[in-house]
C-alpha cells in the first residue's frame, strides 16, 4: 500500500498499480510497435521485388520481339542487297546473250 496522504488509500493504490502496468507494457507494446514495423517494410520489399520482375518480364518481351523482327528481315534485307547488286553489274546482259545463243542453237 502506498504511503500515508490525505488521499484515500484505494485511490493511490489504483493510480500506483496503473503505472505499475503501464511500465510492465511497455516493452511488450515497444516489441509490438517493432513487429508492425518490420511486417510493413518486408511488404513495401515484396511489392518492390514484384514489380521489378515485371519490368523484367516487360524488357524481355521487347527484346525479345526485336531479335524477332530482325530474324524476320534477314532474307529480305539479303535480298534486296543481292538484287541491287546484280542490278549494279552487267550479269543481266550476260545471261540475255546467253539465252538467245541456247535459242538460236535448240532451234
Amino acid at each position: 500500500m502506498a504511503d500515508n496522504t490525505p488521499l484515500n488509500g484505494q485511490i493511490t493504490d489504483s493510480v500506483t498499480q496503473a503505472n505499475v502496468k503501464v511500465l510492465g507494457d511497455a516493452p511488450a507494446m515497444a516489441m509490438g510497435a517493432i513487429f508492425q514495423s518490420l511486417a510493413h517494410s518486408t511488404g513495401i520489399l515484396y511489392e518492390n521485388a514484384i514489380s521489378a520482375q515485371q519490368q523484367v518480364g516487360v524488357t524481355s518481351q521487347a527484346a525479345t520481339n526485336q531479335g524477332v523482327i530482325q530474324i524476320y528481315s534477314i532474307d529480305t534485307m539479303a535480298g534486296a542487297v543481292g538484287t541491287a547488286k546484280i542490278a549494279k553489274s552487267d550479269t543481266p546482259d550476260n545471261m540475255l546473250s546467253l539465252l538467245t545463243t541456247l535459242r538460236a542453237t535448240a532451234g
